[in-house]
């Protein structure tokens, strides 16, 4: 998301990375129960990951979160009025790249005299999930999260 970003930076396409909780808190990375924790959490993230994006940290209560549907790894694209144009229960670049490309062609297409009506779409798309990189994850939170994941979903 973060090479996304940066190709699309020049079209004056903006993106932010919303830091809300820990999906699968553990010994090192608990449940977040003061905003100072929140914002350790979030730049450990940030460092970890390297996010070179604008990062937003949610209120402790989560509001923002559930505003936006709750899923732990949400993307939204939206138009400069505030409009969802795009919305998906888990970021995917290949996706996400997608629907960029469509509208960045969308001036181009108006110019050619092409008469553009919006619909709505709902679909499944699939995306790797690289489960090793995945456990690695569960593992810098602790132990706890490892085990309690492990008992949730085998």
């Amino acid at each position: 998301m973060n090479q996304l970003a940066r190709d699309f930076a020049a079209a004056e396409v903006g993106s932010i990375f919303l830091y809300t909780n820990e999906a699968h808190p553990g010994e090192h990375y608990p449940h977040h129960t003061s905003m100072e924790q929140k914002l350790v959490h979030a730049a450990a993230l940030r460092d970890r990951l390297h996010v070179d994006r604008p990062i937003l940290v949610d209120a402790l209560s989560g509001d923002c979160h559930r505003r936006f549907g709750s899923m732990p790894n949400m993307t939204w694209i939206f138009d400069s009025r505030g409009v969802p144009l795009y919305k998906s229960d888990w970021s995917d670049a290949d996706s996400v790249r997608g629907m960029l490309d469509q509208l960045m062609a969308l001036p181009e297409r108006r110019r050619s005299g092409v008469r553009i009506a919006p619909f709505q779409v709902e679909r499944m798309e699939w995306r790797e999930a690289d489960r090793g990189r995945f456990q690695k994850g569960l593992e810098l939170s602790g132990p706890k999260a490892v085990e309690e994941f492990r008992k949730a979903f085998g």
